[in-house]
């Protein structure tokens, strides 16, 4: 009778380890998968940015400095490969946003510009792909809270330790997006 017992809580604790790490491998695969679908929007921006740039280029010819700028950064970034860290792409994407504003503000200067159709579609797709590498920063950093917290808790940080497996860090915003705007009338 009592080795049943004790056979029986081995059985039970061998099926909660096997849970237990199940679960954490699950939520490491969301955490990749996450980081990946924010290398897809990256990829998908690097791809309109040379349209972008064409299109611009013809009416805003002394604004090389700034098109050579987004290329410069559009390359870094396509450059990085698989060793940089997600907070290493998402700052050089910070910065390639910036100026991509830049260059949306030039069309007030250029109302040919403004008005040509290939910039207006490549503007909107531009934006909504803006949207989505927000909405893919979003699911990253919530699947990396879900895995730290588990693997933070007891029980599973055994599981955790025992597996190797380690706490992801979130995406940051840059410092001047915290800044608060001024709004002067």
């Amino acid at each position: 009778m009592t080795l049943w017992i004790i056979l029986g809580i081995i059985a039970v604790v061998i099926i909660w380890a096997v849970s237990a790490y199940n679960g954490l491998v699950k939520l490491k695969n969301w955490v990749s998968e996450a980081a990946a679908q924010i290398d897809v929007q990256l990829g998908r921006r690097n791809d309109l940015i040379p349209n972008l740039v064409e299109t611009v280029k013809g009416y805003a010819k002394h604004e090389q400095e700034t098109l050579s700028q987004v290329i410069a950064m559009r390359n870094q970034l396509t450059n990085m490969g698989s060793n940089a860290s997600v907070q290493e792409k998402m700052d050089v994407s910070n910065q390639l946003s910036g100026t991509l504003k830049t260059i949306f503000a030039l069309s007030e200067s250029y109302p040919d510009l403004k008005a040509n159709t290939n910039f207006i579609k490549l503007q909107e797709e531009l934006t909504n792909t803006e949207n989505k590498i927000a909405y893919s920063r979003q699911l990253y950093n919530s699947s990396v809270a879900q895995y730290n917290i588990k693997i933070q808790m007891i029980p599973n940080n055994i599981i955790a330790n025992f597996g190797g497996f380690t706490k992801e860090q979130m995406l940051e915003i840059p410092t001047e997006a915290r800044e608060v705007p001024k709004v002067q009338f």
